[in-house]
């Protein structure tokens, strides 16, 4: 895996959220624990349960460690004026429907399209990043060929 772009605030984030996981980790081995002492696996909900979400904890946690040992700081990016790049909030105008969406792109670890913020690997932003401020860009989206005007790009974080 390559490097992950991270805000600061984001990066912090991922730190508690790798705390809170390990203290699960913890909760749910002594769950496995106290469920091995009871007898029978083979019949028993409790420790499959457990060991079930003790596989998912795990595999979150080593997600979030590959995330951190990766990261690359959005916030230390140079923002180039007036060209869409990660960083940055950029508005858009759809051609057809000249209706005008606004965006902040940003790494996949911070991705929540509910909140204006999408990926640099979203089809969208691909399409988008290296051009400049006043141009026609065609994308290629899952819902077809768009047109969008780049009517102006702010540093966002």
């Amino acid at each position: 895996m390559g490097e992950t772009y991270i805000t600061r605030n984001g990066y912090h984030k991922l730190q508690k959220d790798l705390e809170d996981l390990k203290k699960q980790k913890k909760v749910l081995s002594g769950e496995i624990d106290e469920a091995r002492q009871k007898g029978d696996l083979k019949e028993n909900a409790e420790y499959h349960s457990a060991k079930e979400r003790l596989g998912e904890v795990m595999g979150r946690i080593g997600k979030i460690e590959e995330q951190l040992t990766t990261a690359r700081m959005i916030d230390d990016i140079a923002v180039k004026k007036d060209e869409v790049q990660i960083g940055v909030k950029v508005t858009l105008e759809e051609k057809d429907s000249r209706e005008e969406y606004e965006w902040t792109l940003v790494g996949p670890a911070e991705s929540d399209p509910s909140t204006g913020r999408i990926s640099v690997h979203a089809p969208l932003a691909q399409g988008l990043l290296g051009h400049k401020v006043g141009e026609e860009v065609r994308v290629d989206l899952p819902a077809g060929m768009k047109t969008f005007k780049i009517l102006r790009t702010v540093p966002a974080l």
